[in-house]
């Protein structure tokens, strides 16, 4: 149930209604936008259903959601939401989110790090955990990788999203890195979800390569049921009979979820194409279909990359890359951009 409060509505009567539901056994999340104040009321239905919230002082309306995904739905929250990530804020303009695929060293980490601040990027990207498909390939430098993350982060003054495998990692990547990733492989590892959902730490999540845009806004809905509001969404691709690229990007999910989500969404054309040769395309069509940003796989050598050279560009391709995303998005995002366009 959504209750929306009326223009002017006092904290005092925000939290009147607030008081209403929890004392009923319900969970109560407070949507604060620019002109209009929403309350979900998430729990037993019947228990809704007899709660005379109308009643209240500073009520407007009370409306019944009927999606399954009630916090991330428009219902909820008309306006779009902005994700605070140290200094940057995705959802708030175009956002570039580039890096190593997997933090394999200091020299190149620091290297990738340089560059992606160079091109404008607002976070840099880089993993330490890497799950794979073979046991015997590159997992990862753990610990050791985070840190080499972190020492590029305060050199560059860029903060950093870095992949969450499990549960028993949330605390120790939580040390180190100012934003968690849930990769497409862990897109319904809900008890994951419920846990970096309870860490308030921002998350990054990618859609699954067999999911739905319904799969991937109620694995939100997991992450924003534990009052973590602090949730972008990642297009990067799914499974399709297409063999000609790594994945098929689905860059009308864009749209789809501007039209039913107010959470930031952003494309990963890297994962998508598994080539670099068609990154750049793939990232054009991301600015132009109104996503809020990009993250791209970016390293110094490729050919020596342990883990996903073929689609990581040159440190000197993204540059220009980067200047043609923005302009076209500052062309399109006007006609694009407006929810339930």
């Amino acid at each position: 149930m959504i209750i929306v409060m009326k223009t002017g509505a006092s904290e005092q009567q925000v939290q009147d209604v607030v008081t209403r539901i929890e004392a009923a056994g319900l969970r109560a999340h407070v949507s604060v936008g620019e002109q209009t104040t929403v309350i979900g009321a998430i729990g037993d239905e019947q228990k809704l259903a007899v709660l005379p919230l109308e009643r209240y002082e500073g009520v407007a309306k009370v409306m019944p959601v009927v999606k399954p995904y009630r916090l991330a739905s428009r219902e909820f929250r008309p306006d779009n939401s902005v994700v605070e990530v140290g200094t940057a804020r995705i959802g708030d303009g175009w956002s570039l989110i580039a890096g190593p695929c997997a933090v394999e060293s200091r020299e190149q980490v620091l290297a990738a790090a340089e560059s992606a601040k160079a091109a404008g990027a607002c976070l840099l990207r880089g993993g330490a955990f890497k799950p794979r498909t073979s046991p015997y390939d590159f997992q990862g430098h753990g610990e050791d990788g985070l840190k080499l993350l972190k020492e590029a982060s305060e050199q560059t003054g860029l903060p950093t999203v870095t992949e969450v495998r499990s549960v028993t990692q949330v605390e120790l990547v939580a040390r180190y890195a100012d934003m968690f990733q849930i990769g497409a492989r862990n897109m319904q590892n809900f008890d994951l979800l419920r846990e970096v959902g309870r860490s308030g730490r921002p998350v990054l999540l990618k859609r699954g390569i067999a999911a739905k845009v319904n799969d991937l806004l109620m694995a939100a809905e997991y992450i924003l049921s534990e009052g973590n509001n602090k949730v972008v969404l990642c297009e990067r691709g799914i499974r399709t009979f297409e063999d000609q690229t790594r994945f098929t990007l689905d860059v009308s999910a864009v749209p789809v979820i501007r039209a039913l989500s107010h959470l930031p969404i952003i494309i990963d054309p890297s994962h998508a194409a598994g080539n670099a040769r068609y990154v750049p395309a793939l990232a054009r069509a991301a600015a132009a279909v109104g996503a809020d940003g990009v993250m791209i796989e970016i390293h110094p050598d490729p050919q020596e990359a342990l883990c996903d050279g073929n689609q990581a560009l040159l440190p000197e391709n993204l540059i220009g890359l980067a200047e043609e995303m923005k302009a076209i998005h500052e062309i399109v995002c006007g006609n694009v951009l407006s929810p339930g366009d």
